[in-house]
């Protein structure tokens, strides 16, 4: 009897073949491949005995082959990597498609958001590419799947505001013309993609499910906005392609370079906070809609004043609004209740969260204010909702200290990633979340709390290593800022 052995990373994946007859006869023998080195040989032994041997009994018996599961074979494991080309044999299709994006844009943790980059990518190579965006300041798509339906927003990190690539001429004028005016001295430049996806990594840490989905990808299309010298190395390489196969498969990507900016799944529903509010000062909600607004509204202040969001107007936050519907299901004539009239719905989405995380607090021209303060839902105090949901968390500091290292390993991803700046964003991000608890203690309104006195708390050096926090005073420092800006009302 020979047995041999194919050895797979996951033991899990193998199964037992009971074949009769040699070795030489079973599938798994004409493939040197499924062979270990002990098994092959013990192979060649059994296959030419030395004369004079007794044939054994056991040689009536069948093999035993360990055969892995061919069919659920991952292609995403490491020896599957190794073994595939760079560049695939195939149609000249497949070969426009990025290497670069085959590790980015898998999300291992969440496999609903990796289906919608892929759905993404399989449209941009159909020719459906993402529209850009009219409003706004920045170069931002909406990226639509193959059946030409918006699914997300993506915002590049080269066509922000003060991107280089910007498309947007207004931004462009304002840095030519008005240099000292020239973008937020509080906010790192053009790192809006990794505040939107700092903004969610925060909700989602928190529970509060107001913020959609957003990752950082990476994706190409014509529509970008690409300098003339990159649309013209992608002309040359797909003409190479064309013309010269075999030399246009040295190329190590083929098409234009892939933008690295943020993901973020498309609401549908939703519109401008401005126009709801408008509506709701004439026709008043009902008591219970109200209340659902009311506790949707204070997780809309805890994010933005965690984060310090620079630019939380009226026009950059949605609501989803359901008006009370009978449900045709139930038999009007039975039923003799409100049981057949289902309430009013009411949902916030918190979108537009790129100019968040300040290394230090608006103290120059502008303060940049929170507009929701002027709500009259601001002045209401704090529910016991909220305080329950979010205040054991914000309170031991281990939570807050977790928060901070993944925020860490999502800002390190930008090549120009600074510790030290990092760390002060991370100052002004503890003192908010310190103000914070004291007005949930205090049971002030969102207007009592921001207008608090400003304060930083910052980590002392020696404890730069990662570890559990064991007393406040020992490993953080508090100070107040003092400096106002110029305009406080703007």
């Amino acid at each position: 009897m020979s047995i041999n052995v194919a050895r797979k990373e996951k033991p899990h994946e193998l199964r037992l073949i009971c074949e009769p007859g040699s070795s030489q006869d079973s599938p798994s023998a004409s493939d040197p491949g499924l062979h270990s080195p002990s098994a092959a040989l013990a192979s060649r032994q059994d296959a030419n005995p030395s004369p004079g041997t007794p044939s054994s009994p056991q040689s009536a018996l069948p093999d035993v082959i360990f055969a892995p599961k061919l069919e659920s074979t991952s292609l995403n494991s490491p020896a599957a990597q190794e073994r595939q080309p760079l560049l695939k044999h195939g149609t000249r299709s497949s070969l426009l498609k990025s290497v670069d994006l085959d590790d980015f844009n898998i999300f291992n943790d969440d496999a609903e958001f990796t289906d919608f980059v892929k759905k993404a990518e399989d449209a941009i190579f159909q020719d459906i590419y993402p529209e850009r965006i009219i409003q706004g300041s920045s170069g931002s798509y909406f990226v639509k799947n193959v059946d030409k339906k918006t699914i997300s927003v993506f915002k590049p990190k080269s066509e922000e505001p003060y991107g280089h690539l910007n498309p947007k001429w207004i931004k462009w004028f304002q840095r030519t013309c008005f240099p000292c005016c020239f973008g937020r001295s509080c906010l790192l430049p053009n790192q809006g993609y990794l505040s939107e996806a700092g903004a969610y990594l925060v909700d989602k840490k928190l529970s509060l499910n107001i913020v959609p989905k957003t990752r950082v990808v990476k994706l190409a299309s014509e529509t970008f906005n690409y300098s003339p010298i990159d649309r013209a190395k992608a002309r040359t390489k797909k003409f190479t392609l064309e013309k010269f196969e075999s030399l246009g498969r040295r190329f190590h990507r083929i098409g234009l370079p892939p933008k690295v900016g943020s993901f973020q799944l498309f609401v549908s529903g939703y519109k401008d906070a401005d126009y709801w509010l408008r509506r709701f000062d004439t026709e008043s909600l009902p008591e219970s809609t109200s209340k659902q607004f009311q506790m949707h509204f204070e997780r809309l202040v805890v994010l933005d004043y965690i984060i310090r969001n620079t630019d939380r107007g009226n026009d950059n936050w949605l609501i989803k609004y359901d008006k009370s519907e009978v449900d045709e299901s139930v038999d009007l004539e039975d039923s003799s209740d409100w049981s057949m009239v289902k309430p009013p719905d009411i949902k916030i989405a918190a979108i537009d969260n790129g100019l968040a995380f300040p290394f230090k607090h608006p103290d120059e021209w502008r303060a940049y204010p929170y507009h929701w303060a002027w709500l009259s839902q601001a002045k209401i105090p704090f529910s016991d909702e909220i305080k329950n949901a979010v205040l054991p968390s914000l309170s031991d500091m281990n939570f807050v200290e977790e928060l901070c290292i993944e925020l860490k390993d999502l800002f390190s991803i930008d090549k120009g990633f600074d510790r030290h700046m990092y760390e002060k964003q991370m100052s002004v991000m503890r003192g908010q979340i310190l103000n914070l608890c004291q007005a949930f203690r205090d049971c002030k309104s969102p207007v009592q709390l921001v207008q608090m006195p400003l304060v930083t708390v910052e980590k002392n050096s020696k404890d730069g290593h990662p570890g559990r926090v064991r007393q406040h005073s020992d490993s953080f420092t508090q100070s107040f800022h003092h400096r106002h800006p110029f305009f406080s009302w703007c």
